[in-house]
């Protein structure tokens, strides 16, 4: 599976629009965005001195992207949002093993958050041996 993860980029506005602006997409995450919130997002969360989010390539082209940020003190957090299209192909559990490794290798615990309801996050969670540890502000979270 030939997919990249990279620092976001000004170009990235147009693909990331695209993906904060699908129902689909934001259906457990938030209302769809609009462009200027798109905008806010990317220069707020992508393009800070530490990032917040990294672009997700497959073949050069931009799919989605990946939360991998601290979280507390011990742990970072990871997350994944990706077009529809890359659903169901293991593109998400690709990308959670690699996020795994690397905060392992910087001696980090890993915690995933989501809503009850997103049962694609949870089953990856459970699949790679995330524990639930509770609910705050109606987030599950799930630590590794």
């Amino acid at each position: 599976m030939n997919i990249r993860i990279r620092k976001m980029t000004v170009s990235d506005l147009e693909p990331l629009y695209k993906l904060l602006s699908n129902s689909k997409v934001m259906q457990y995450l938030e209302a769809p965005y609009t462009k200027e919130q798109t905008e806010q997002f990317l220069f707020r969360s992508g393009l800070s001195e530490t990032p917040l989010i990294y672009a997700v390539e497959k073949d050069n082209d931009f799919i989605g992207y990946v939360i991998y940020h601290d979280y507390d003190s011990e742990s970072v957090e990871i997350g994944w949002v990706l077009e529809p299209f890359f659903w169901g192909l293991g593109i998400a559990s690709c990308l959670t093993s690699g996020m795994i490794a690397k905060a392992r290798n910087s001696g980090k615990q890993v915690v995933i958050e989501c809503v009850p309801e997103q049962k694609s996050s949870i089953r990856i969670a459970e699949k790679y041996g995330f524990q639930k540890c509770g609910i705050i502000d109606g987030l599950m979270i799930y630590r590794l």
